[in-house]
């Protein structure tokens, strides 16, 4: 990946509906090699898919909260079961297995507190665990899917 892909890049992550065209002027290229570089980039995976972004608040899911997870144990089967329960939830927008004093935290959208009191319902009653910690965000200060290029 050179430097045209990581503009090609900046751009497209900022807004994924500009055209070709209007892309590849800005990084110098005609349209067909802009488009090119842009199915490359596709086929080797940097380039995962093109999504909308949709604002929680408008669909209602303005609550967000982080929850932290100490596992009971650290096998392979309970992962896997803990894996397979909470990937399919909803509310979880993403899972990351974490170094320090927690083992797993969520990012978890929801309607409201009743709606995260059912979320932590079914997720103590569907996994063992050891412990669960949950901080309320109050407000979302910024928000990017947007990677620092070069």
């Amino acid at each position: 990946m050179d430097r045209t892909d990581s503009r090609i890049l900046a751009l497209l992550q900022a807004d994924a509906d500009r055209p070709v065209a209007e892309i590849a002027s800005e990084v110098g290229l005609s349209p067909t090699p802009c488009w090119r570089r842009i199915q490359k980039l596709k086929a080797a995976g940097v380039i995962e898919r093109t999504v909308a972004l949709v604002d929680p608040q408008s669909v209602g899911f303005g609550l967000h909260v982080f929850v932290g997870i100490e596992a009971r144990d650290h096998s392979p089967d309970w992962l896997a079961q803990f894996t397979d329960t909470v990937s399919p939830m909803p509310e979880v927008m993403e899972i990351f297995r974490m170094a320090g004093e927690m083992d797993y935290l969520l990012r978890v959208a929801v309607r409201d507190m009743a709606h995260f009191d059912d979320f932590y319902r079914r997720l103590i009653a569907a996994v063992p665990l050891k412990n669960v910690t949950s901080n309320f965000a109050m407000e979302r200060v910024k928000f990017t899917t947007a990677y620092p290029s070069g």
